[in-house]
C-alpha cells in the first residue's frame, strides 16, 4: 500500500484514532498490507476486525497486534498493544480506504484500472491479463477469486505508486455489488463478458442479473472504454447503457477483436487472432475448453486499449496453462486416464461448456465420464436447471454420468428418464462412495470431468481422483 499517517487513515475511513498506551503518534506512517486473517499479519501490516457469520475479527485483534501490525481498523476499542482506528463498519471502512487510495495513484498518471464482470470468466480472463499487462508495467490482480466487497478493496490496496494496472475483478450476488466497487476503482477499462444465470437466486431472475452487471459500463467516464462480448445478445445491449467508447469482442465478424479459424482439442484451442488495426497472428491457447477463446479474445481487447503489441499478447495468452486452480485443471495420466477437475465453481452455462468440451475432445470410441454435482445458488431456477444439465449429457452421448450429492440428484433422474440410457447414470449420495466407485469403474483411456460448485465440494473428489491415477 502507499504510504499514509495514521491521520490520514482515520480521515480516509471516517473513524476516530484511539492511540492509548501505544507510542505511537497520529503521525506514524503505514505502508504494510491490508489484512482481515489475524494469522496472515506481518510486522507493519494494517488490521481489519470483520465480523463474520461464524468469527468475529474482534477476537483476534491482539493476536495481530502481537504479530506486528502497525493499527487494528476495529468497531470497538478493543485490549491491544496497538494504536486503534475505530470506525461503525469495518467493511465500509475497508473499501473508503481502498477508494482513497485508488484515487490518489491515479492522480499521479501512471495507473490504469481495469474491471472485469461476467457471470463466468471472470478469474481466467484476469489471469491471461496478469500474464500479459506486465510486459508494459508493474500489475496488481486479485488472488484466487477476491472479488466482493472485502477480496476487491484488499487486492485495490496493494498497489503502489509505481503500479501501472490495476485489474479489479468484480463479482455480483445483487444488484448495486458492481456499482459499489465501481466506486471505489473507478476504472477507465471495463469489461463484461457473459450474462447468464449464475447466482441467479440472489438476483431473482436474468433480468435482474442484466441490471447487476451493466452497472460495469454505466460508471464508465465518457473517457473511458467499454470492452463488450459481442457474440452474447445480453451483453451487447449494454452498448446503448454507456458513455464509453465501445470495443467488441468475439467470434463475430464485426468484433473488433476477433477469432477465426477456431480448432478445440483435448490439449487446448488453436485460432487466429485478429484486431482492429488490421493485424493477425495464430495463437495456441493452452487453456482446455472453446469457451476459454473468448476470455482470450477479452484479455487480448484490453490489452491492445493498453498499448500492449501483438506479439506480446500472443505470448502471454500461449504462456497460460490452465483457467485457474480447480478450473478445467488437467490431471492424471495413468493407463491414459485424464481427469479434468473443474469443480471450483459451476453455473448453466458453464455446466454446459464443460460438458461440451468433454464430448469434443474425445477420440472416436474413447468413454466420457461426467462426475456432477450440485449448481448452487439458482433459487427458484435450480430444479429446471438441474433437468437442463441431466438432459445436455445425454445429447451429447456422454458415456457415463456420475452424479454425486442429494442436491444434484435431478440431474441423475432426468438423464435416466431421457430413455436413452439403460444403467450409464449412477448416483452417490457422498464423495467416498463416488472415490470408490470411479476406482473401480475406470478404464485405460477415460476421459472424466468432475464439475460442481464450490459448495459440493467435488473439486478435492477431482483431486483424489488426479492423485490416484496420477
Amino acid at each position: 500500500m502507499i504510504a499514509l499517517t495514521l491521520a490520514e487513515l482515520t480521515t480516509a475511513m471516517g473513524g476516530r484514532l484511539v492511540l492509548a498506551s501505544s507510542p505511537a503518534s497520529a503521525e506514524n506512517v503505514v505502508s504494510g498490507s491490508a489484512q482481515i486473517d489475524s494469522r496472515l499479519i506481518e510486522p507493519g501490516d494494517l488490521f481489519f476486525a470483520k465480523r463474520g457469520e461464524a468469527m468475529d475479527g474482534h477476537q483476534f485483534a491482539a493476536e495481530a497486534a502481537n504479530r506486528g501490525a502497525s493499527v487494528l481498523v476495529v468497531e470497538y476499542e478493543v485490549k491491544a498493544n496497538a494504536p486503534q482506528i475505530v470506525v461503525s463498519d469495518t467493511v465500509t471502512a475497508l473499501g473508503m480506504l481502498a477508494a482513497e487510495v485508488v484515487s490518489r495513484v491515479t492522480s499521479l498518471g501512471g495507473l490504469t484500472v481495469v474491471g472485469i464482470t461476467g457471470s463466468n470468466g471472470k478469474t481466467t480472463t484476469k489471469n491471461l491479463l496478469r500474464e500479459i499487462l506486465p510486459s508494459l508495467g508493474e500489475t496488481v490482480s486479485p488472488e484466487n477469486s477476491f472479488n466482493n466487497e472485502v477480496g476487491a478493496p484488499l487486492t485495490m490496496l496493494k498497489i503502489t505508486a509505481e503500479t501501472s494496472f490495476l485489474i479489479s475483478e468484480m463479482g455480483a450476488s445483487a444488484e448495486g455489488d458492481i456499482a459499489r466497487l465501481i466506486t471505489m476503482a473507478r476504472p477507465r477499462i471495463g469489461v463484461v463478458l457473459t450474462v447468464g444465470l449464475a447466482h441467479a437466486g440472489g438476483f431473482g431472475g436474468i433480468e435482474s442479473t442484466f441490471r447487476a452487471k451493466s452497472e460495469m459500463v454505466t460508471g464508465l467516464p465518457e473517457s473511458g472504454v467499454a470492452v463488450l462480448n459481442r457474440d452474447d445478445p445480453r451483453v451487447a445491449d449494454m452498448a446503448p447503457l454507456t458513455r464509453a467508447r465501445v470495443v467488441w469482442f468475439g467470434l463475430s465478424p464485426d468484433a473488433h477483436v476477433r477469432a477465426t479459424d477456431v480448432i478445440a482439442g483435448a490439449a487446448g484451442t488453436t485460432f487466429t487472432l485478429h484486431t482492429a488495426a488490421g493485424e493477425s497472428a495464430p495463437v495456441v491457447f493452452r487453456v482446455l475448453g472453446e469457451h476459454h477463446v473468448m476470455n482470450a479474445l477479452a484479455a487480448a481487447a484490453v490489452a491492445k486499449e493498453c498499448g500492449v503489441p501483438l506479439a506480446d499478447i500472443v505470448r502471454g495468452l500461449e504462456a497460460v496453462t490452465r483457467a485457474e486452480r480447480w478450473r478445467m485443471e488437467v490431471m492424471g495420466g495413468r493407463d491414459g486416464i485424464t481427469v479434468i477437475n473443474d469443480a471450483y465453481n459451476a453455473s448453466p452455462d458453464s455446466m454446459m461448456a464443460a460438458l461440451k468440451t468433454l464430448a469434443l475432445i474425445s477420440e472416436p470410441g474413447q468413454r466420457t465420464v461426467a462426475v456432477l454435482g450440485e449448481m448452487s445458488e439458482l433459487g427458484k431456477f435450480s430444479g429446471e436447471e438441474h433437468d437442463r444439465i441431466g438432459l445436455q449429457a445425454v445429447r451429447l452421448n456422454i458415456s457415463r454420468i456420475v452424479v454425486v450429492g442429494d442436491a444434484a440428484r435431478r440431474m441423475h433422474i432426468t438423464a435416466i428418464n431421457e430413455g436413452s440410457w439403460d444403467g450409464e447414470s449412477v448416483f452417490l449420495s457422498s464423495q467416498d462412495e463416488a472415490f470408490e466407485y470411479l476406482v473401480k469403474e475406470l478404464e485405460p483411456g477415460d476421459t472424466v470431468l468432475v464439475k460442481s460448485s464450490n459448495s459440493a465440494g467435488l473439486r478435492f473428489l477431482g483431486d483424489r481422483l488426479g492423485a490416484h491415477f496420477a
